[in-house]
């Protein structure tokens, strides 16, 4: 055993070494919760508790080596998210964060073993999103316990995740957004069926493209959120399919709009809820059954495959229908601000992000207006200069 002036250190009979100290509030001796390659390193994790110490930071060393997985449920049972969310995480946590981490002392995870978590993700061949939901989950966790003083400093801040292609785009026009709701409205059927129209559904193509709402905001649109004349809807709610069934909750940023319609597209609305129940909390559109409108049916039954029968890029997702509206927003002249608020971002900044490559198409119309402006202004100044 070395002594030293604050803690002492003890070489173990494997090479490693161990350092311990004396906590002044319980008078019990703490044991680091991992052992250490070099005399070195144990001497610098005993002046790190020592500077600690001195600034009346001395860590609970009994939740230090508390494990991880009970940080884990934890912070699980702490979670106000989306229940969507809530599954998302629940499901990153237990097939990569806790098979790596979930016996381990919370206070023996070194950013060493965050950042080879990573990488050993990124070596798998796991998307690149998958990993940084993993590394944001394990932030969050140890989070949890740096805030009960468990933990010094959180391992896993300034992780680099490798960055992926972002999906790229597809934006219809017009007339691409009219075919395909017409498809969409009226599929081939085999001559022994009798034809099945869905003339709502092809409604609904039209109102997502024109509107920029998103598929749990159509999905959870009710007649009471809309106005007399069908010219605006309130976006107040979203649905999301858990576990095979629909819960319905606040739209993805909490936030509720108003986001104004066309007036063509309000006709056509209004005809389309007169065969509707009058209900206030009736939805606008709905299964073929009159039930609620499940959005993986609607896609895998008669949107893609009315993609695949269109004249369209075989990569057109549904969402690319709120990409499209953004677009057209903007070749219409909208101001960011417009776009941002009828597409009900969390701020400005993401719909520049998104969005922000489409406006240099604009350029050469505002460079020719300015271009007016100023022959206009030369021509009257030139006029006050003459004798």
């Amino acid at each position: 055993m070395t002594r030293r002036s604050f803690g002492a250190l003890r070489k173990l009979p494997s090479g490693r070494w161990q350092a311990s100290y004396t906590d002044e509030r319980t008078g019990e001796r703490t044991i680091a919760p991992a052992t250490f390659t070099t005399k070195t390193d144990a001497n610098l994790w005993l002046s790190s508790i020592s500077l600690d110490r001195s600034r009346g930071r001395l860590l609970d060393q009994k939740l230090s080596q508390r494990p991880f997985q009970d940080w884990a449920a934890e912070w699980m049972g702490g979670l106000h998210v989306k229940p969507k969310t809530e599954v998302s995480y629940e499901s990153s946590l237990r097939n990569h964060v806790l098979p790596v981490f979930e016996g381990r002392a919370v206070g023996s995870i070194t950013y060493r073993d965050a950042k080879q978590f990573v990488a050993d993700l990124a070596n798998k061949g796991l998307a690149p999103g998958t990993i940084d939901e993993a590394r944001k989950i394990l932030r969050m966790v140890l989070q949890e316990a740096l805030r009960a003083d468990a933990i010094s400093r959180n391992p896993a801040d300034g992780l680099r995740v490798p960055r992926g292609e972002r999906q790229e785009m597809v934006f219809l026009t017009a007339e691409q957004v009219f075919a395909l709701a017409d498809e969409v409205a009226h599929p081939p059927r085999p001559q022994r069926h009798p034809q099945l129209e869905f003339p709502n559904y092809g409604l609904l193509v039209r109102f997502a493209a024109f509107t920029g709402l998103r598929a749990g905001e159509i999905g959870a649109l009710r007649i009471g959120r809309m106005a007399p004349d069908g010219r605006w809807v309130e976006v107040a709610e979203s649905a999301e399919e858990v576990h095979g069934e629909l819960v319905y909750g606040p739209p993805k940023t909490y936030a509720r709009r108003r986001v104004e319609i066309p007036t063509a597209l309000a006709v056509e609305l209004q005809e389309h809820l007169a065969t509707r129940p009058a209900a206030h909390d009736a939805f606008v559109f709905t299964a073929p059954d009159g039930g609620a409108l499940r959005h993986s049916n609607f896609y895998r039954r008669h949107y893609k495959p009315a993609v695949a029968r269109s004249d369209l890029d075989p990569r057109t997702r549904f969402h690319d229908l709120r990409h499209t509206a953004a677009a057209m927003m903007i070749g219409q002249g909208a101001h960011l601000l417009v776009v941002k608020e009828r597409l009900g971002h969390s701020s400005i900044t993401v719909t520049a992000d998104r969005y922000g490559h489409l406006y240099p198409s604009l350029s050469a119309a505002l460079t020719a207006q300015l271009e007016d402006v100023y022959t206009a202004a030369a021509g009257t100044g030139s006029a006050r200069n003459r004798p």
